[in-house]
């Protein structure tokens, strides 16, 4: 099956497979074309301007996947998927081209340990592909991401975009747009611009247990990507920087105590110090009509949260199946917490909270 960001390091995919992704994914100008070629079809993006499309962000390890497949099972919104790999910039004609020889594969779980299972029609956080091929060098810099204000030039080409995706299947339901990408909380305010009348999501978790999860990706990822130099490669690829050997923390230029080396990746705190510094800029920047959402919540009233959240996108109730996926993990006891930095977050939190309700 296709390369995903998490299974890149597995042993069976050929030299000819790496290579595909390699030429795809790794030359900014050969993505570019391959963008141009797509445009050879007849561009019709009115199916992106009717709006309702959904975009589900937040700090990783924070139930993003989960959420967006709640979503996708409704069989209303087209995703980029793992069939869409590796030209996901020309989504029409990379479709028809690999119906060839991407046919039903083996369903496997995601290297993450989360009890998510895979295949080519599983949706996918490939959109930012797209933000790094034409803006990278503008919030992706050598130790840090910082908030990207899109100009209006891009923010049409994003639109092109999305309408070529939802025209790429013949599936006539799909026609509304579903996006996860956490990197996308740099960039709200050019999204809302984009589709004023889409539904933003950003979920927010419990702070210890989400810095702790993100922790812990961040040392096993750390150790496949030494021993394995495609991996990393393929994580920057697509644009993949929250853990692992490729992590480059999100700048937003206040109280940044991490970039005066107080702390290190290595260290329990730098993680939660993120979480405070990333949930402060979210809750202080506002982004206009999003909704905050509580992974707790969806854990523990499912059925009643994501129903809310369904009439909010203007979703039948009914459209609601299977929830059993949000499940709380083990709660994990940290004792390396800073007391002041605990303080802090759960302070954020519970103002989180309450915005959300």
């Amino acid at each position: 099956m296709p390369l995903s960001a998490d299974e890149s390091s597995r042993a069976d995919y050929t030299f000819s497979a790496r290579l595909l992704h390699r030429l795809a994914l790794g030359l900014p100008s050969v993505s570019k074309a391959s963008f141009d070629i797509d445009g050879l079809f007849h561009d019709n993006h009115q199916k992106s301007e009717k709006g309702g499309h959904v975009f589900i962000c937040g700090l990783a390890r924070v139930g993003t996947t989960i959420l967006m497949r709640t979503f996708y099972q409704t069989g209303q919104f087209r995703s980029l998927t793992y069939r869409d790999m590796p030209f996901v910039l020309m989504p029409r004609i990379w479709r028809q081209l690999a119906k060839t020889f991407y046919k039903a594969g083996t369903p496997q779980h995601r290297v993450q340990g989360d009890r998510i299972i895979i295949d080519y029609d599983s949706p996918e956080a490939f959109e930012e592909v797209f933000w790094r091929t034409y803006a990278g060098r503008n919030y992706i810099l050598d130790d840090q991401l910082i908030p990207h204000v899109v100009d209006e030039e891009l923010i049409q080409r994003f639109r092109l975009y999305v309408g070529r995706i939802i025209s790429s299947t013949a599936n006539v339901e799909q026609n509304r747009y579903l996006s996860k990408n956490n990197n996308n909380i740099l960039r709200l305010p050019s999204i809302r611009k984009a589709f004023p009348n889409s539904l933003v999501i950003v979920l927010f978790r419990d702070p210890i247990q989400q810095a702790a999860s993100l922790w812990e990706q961040h040392k096993q990822f750390c150790k496949r990507q030494r021993n394995d130099k495609f991996s990393y490669d393929y994580m920057r690829w697509l644009g993949h920087h929250e853990y692992g050997l490729t992590h480059k923390p999100f700048y937003f230029g206040t109280d940044e105590r991490n970039f005066k080396g107080v702390q290190t990746p290595d260290d329990f705190n730098y993680w939660l110090d993120l979480w405070v510094r990333t949930y402060s800029y979210l809750l202080n920047t506002e982004p206009k009509s999003s909704v905050f959402v509580c992974y707790e919540d969806l854990c523990n009233s499912s059925e009643e949260t994501v129903s809310s959240l369904f009439e909010l996108s203007e979703l039948p109730i009914g459209a609601v199946t299977d929830t059993s996926g949000f499940m709380l993990p083990v709660t994990k006891k940290i004792n390396e917490a800073d007391a002041e930095l605990e303080n802090t977050a759960l302070e954020i939190y519970g103002e989180l909270r309450r915005k959300g309700a």
